[in-house]
């Protein structure tokens, strides 16, 4: 918690702070870069900082973090920071790098903010910064401590010995080990960073789902190619579409990611949108590896059938469960017209088709997920993936149905402001 000496500090000047802060961590970065180029060769993604990503994220994560310092004084976050220590351990970031980014944050606050930045100020937003720093510095020790792994040690040499084409802009692919070192068993939900050479020599990370559970010897990840427009097309899913090939060698991370699918007997309800269907592959094939008795619901929302990645082995692995049901949602009407019952193979059931109804204007909705449209088993827990607005449309209509908050667990796929504070 805050001292009682900056707590006042901290409240007063909150605001002006939440109001620059996009401009400060825009200077923030462009100090840093500029002092320590070598930043961004291998840790920090440049085409995050070509978009702004960074900067919000981190403008998020400094405004969330001393509101609730002010707000609710003697609890800590912990949810938010977890989530923040599995992205850094999945980077290999190692504490001594939070005194740099101290440097140039502090830097940026009082080339932004000037003469209002006092002494006082200073060592109050000081504060705030080693709170959230040392907090998750802890944890990322008993990240690294937990799987024996050292920010030098977390990478490894996988090859590629498969190339799926999923959809026209998917790729998955399959690795295998190059060494006998013992592998690091994924849970389900789970990512790793993948770090590559660029044309131009930088290394460039990026992190990307588990899509099936361990064999001991193998990895699949899926890649969404990134297009333009109005930012950069996305260097890394660009090379790995069009230069990696079955044969060539990458690094990968160990995995990491907070989100992980329980072990339980209850129902589980899965929503997911676009490439947001990977960690819920991933736990799709955990939950067959296991043999697990659960009924599992997974509903899905894209573009159309075409565009719907891993589908195929989405709905095998559904097939092998005991209850396993798939519901889609297309926003391309033709695609989404016909509807599927299971048959006597086994074949999970599936029902297809954007939801089309009128509203009290007699208006007519079509393609979005509406899961007040679908009978949810009681007691179920849920887990969403997808992008924020998604997100926000689905666990509000969870939280309106009665659902607890408790059982909603959620990862944002694109830029998520440190979550948006939206627990």
């Amino acid at each position: 918690m805050l001292s009682d000496t900056s707590l006042p500090v901290i409240q007063a000047t909150l605001p002006v702070v939440g109001e620059h802060i996009e401009e400060i961590a825009k200077r923030f970065y462009k100090h840093m870069f500029e002092a320590q180029p070598d930043l961004l060769d291998g840790l920090f993604n440049r085409g995050n900082q070509a978009d702004g990503r960074q900067q919000q994220a981190l403008a998020g994560s400094i405004a969330a973090f001393a509101g609730m310092l002010v707000e609710k004084p003697d609890q800590v976050p912990d949810h938010l920071l977890s989530r923040v220590a599995h992205k850094h351990v999945s980077l290999g970031l190692s504490p001594d790098q939070y005194q740099i980014v101290h440097d140039h944050l502090m830097w940026a606050i009082v080339d932004v903010l000037g003469d209002a930045v006092t002494p006082e100020v200073a060592a109050a937003w000081d504060e705030v910064y080693w709170l959230m720093a040392n907090l998750l510095i802890n944890k990322e020790r008993g990240l690294y401590n937990a799987v024996h792994l050292s920010p030098e040690t977390i990478w490894r040499t996988w090859r590629v010995v498969q190339r799926i084409q999923e959809t026209a802009d998917v790729v998955s692919f399959v690795v295998e080990r190059t060494d006998e070192r013992d592998v690091k068993p994924s849970l389900p939900g789970q990512y790793v960073t993948l770090k590559m050479t660029m044309p131009d020599g930088v290394q460039q990370p990026r992190q990307y789902s588990l899509t099936k559970a361990d064999d001991g010897q193998h990895r699949q990840f899926a890649v969404k190619r990134v297009h333009g427009l109005p930012t950069p097309d996305g260097e890394m899913s660009s090379l790995l579409h069009n230069e990696v090939q079955v044969g060539d060698e990458v690094v990968l991370s160990a995995p990491f990611g907070d989100v992980v699918l329980e072990y339980t007997d209850r129902p589980l309800v899965m929503a997911s949108a676009g490439i947001g269907i990977t960690p819920m592959a991933g736990m799709l094939s955990h939950l067959v590896q296991s043999g697990s008795r659960r009924q599992v619901m997974l509903l899905h929302a894209d573009d159309s059938e075409a565009s719907f990645p891993l589908r195929a082995q989405v709905r095998e692995d559904l097939a092998k469960l005991a209850d396993g049901t798939l519901k889609t949602w297309f926003l391309t009407p033709a695609e989404a017209a016909g509807t599927g019952e299971a048959g006597e193979t086994g074949e999970a059931r599936e029902t297809g088709g954007a939801r089309e109804t009128g509203g009290a204007s007699g208006s007519v909705l079509s393609g979005f997920m509406d899961v007040s449209d679908v009978e949810l088993p009681d007691d179920a827990e849920y887990y969403l993936c997808g992008p924020l607005p998604f997100l926000k449309s689905v666990r509000s209509a969870l939280i309106a149905g009665g659902v607890p908050a408790k059982d909603i667990q959620y990862e944002v796929f694109g830029p998520d402001l440190w979550l948006a504070d939206f627990q």
